[in-house]
């Protein structure tokens, strides 16, 4: 008769909380919770000692409670356990209900928020040609436009039986506009001068600055022409050094150059000594 083996290894139990232990603090009534703070879904809700998603141990038993948590985060070492671990719930409310009242909050929040109103801009009156090309004319503009205006106007012209312009009317007979542009040529010739003479002297300032401007940094190359000159010489003089040295090395046992990389020296060390000759002029 075979003998029975006593297996003496722990066999693996399942993952769930079967402490007795119960929290001194007063159960946690559902109800009383806002409800995106809890999720009957999956029987989680958010330990206000805390504020972290805990899960609710056997939350389809007479005494459901929060399982044993930290205050830390996962990892930590020697975490503080929560006074919030094992305390009991009182679930007073199904999963239906929990989902009407999370949607009825969700509506609410939305309806306080207020809606930023964006008002249409009131399209205003297009204004007149005068008082868009007002004070970006001179007087050759302003003559030109009062010319076409009388053109094309009945009003601010006088004609003879065949339909001809004899001349402008006066100015007292004539539209609004044409008095408009009447008064904008007569006050363009009358300032013509004294713009002139201010662009002129304008024109003469820019000048005057430029040309101190490029004198000024000629005075400043010339102090510093000769140093950089120098400082390009002894570069160019530096290197070409550095590449004869490479093409002729000192010690026998240096590695070798092949024709393609001495062909390269060759014609690097040739344009160096153009240089160097040009800068020691």
């Amino acid at each position: 008769m075979p003998t029975r083996i006593r297996d003496l290894t722990a066999q693996k139990r399942p993952r769930r909380v079967r402490s007795r232990a119960v929290s001194t603090l007063p159960p946690l009534v559902v109800s009383s919770l806002k409800p995106h703070e809890v999720d009957l879904a999956y029987s989680t809700l958010v330990c206000p000692t805390c504020r972290t998603w805990v899960p609710i141990s056997a939350p389809h038993s007479s005494r459901p409670k929060l399982v044993p948590h930290h205050t830390e985060r996962a990892g930590t070492e020697d975490p503080i356990r929560c006074p919030g671990s094992h305390r009991l719930v009182t679930i007073n409310l199904t999963v239906d209900q929990w989902f009407q009242r999370l949607e009825e909050g969700l509506t609410q929040t939305a309806g306080r928020r207020p809606t930023r109103v964006i008002r249409k801009p009131k399209a205003g009156s297009t204004p007149a040609v005068m008082q868009i090309v007002g004070g970006t004319v001179d007087d050759k503009t302003a003559r030109k436009l009062d010319e076409a205006h009388v053109r094309g106007c009945s009003v601010c012209s006088i004609k003879d039986d065949k339909g001809n312009i004899l001349r402008a009317a006066d100015l007292t007979s004539r539209c609004t506009d044409g008095r408009r542009l009447a008064q904008l040529a007569a006050h363009t010739k009358r300032l013509a001068p004294a713009r002139r003479k201010a662009q002129m002297d304008w024109e003469d300032w820019n000048d005057r600055r430029a040309w101190g401007l490029r004198l000024l940094h000629e005075q400043q190359w010339e102090n510093v022409a000769q140093k950089v000159s120098d400082a390009d010489l002894q570069r160019v003089r530096d290197t070409l050094a550095a590449l004869i040295q490479t093409l002729n090395p000192r010690t026998a046992d240096a590695p070798q150059l092949t024709d393609w990389e001495r062909a390269d020296l060759m014609s690097a060390i040739t344009l160096l000594a153009t240089q160097e000759e040009q800068l020691d002029r």
